[in-house]
């Protein structure tokens, strides 16, 4: 079964920078889409990013265009999250997923434990 295991969170400034990784295996990751979603307490999990299998295609929620880029390493097993120009709304713990390049959390078969992004004003 598919294990996704996120990294690279931890504490930022407003305007600061931040990149998330996402381990993943159990199958092979280059027949999987793959999506990033953030979740802040007490609110909804939030579409944050999306990407194809072999990378070419991506999209991204409005509130983070032109400041975080979805890229993945077929090669390592990796997708990444790099996040620019933090703001202190983008604070949150950003999963990883598996399986569509769907907006729903609904529509994806595996996700991994999360990592805490906060960001200071």
């Amino acid at each position: 079964q598919v294990q996704l295991v996120e990294s690279g969170g931890g504490l930022a400034q407003a305007g600061d920078s931040l990149r998330l990784s996402c381990a993943f295996s159990g199958r092979t990751f280059s027949l999987y889409a793959m999506a990033w979603f953030r979740q802040a307490p007490g609110k909804e999990r939030e579409f944050v990013a999306t990407i194809t299998r072999s990378g070419a295609i991506t999209s991204y929620t409005d509130s983070v265009k032109g400041r975080f880029t979805i890229s993945r390493d077929n090669a390592k097993n990796t997708l990444y999250l790099q996040m620019n120009s933090l703001k202190p709304e983008d604070t949150a713990v950003y999963y990883c997923a598996s399986g569509n390049t769907s907006p729903r959390p609904r529509d994806y078969n595996y996700w991994g434990q999360g990592t805490q992004v906060t960001v200071a004003s």
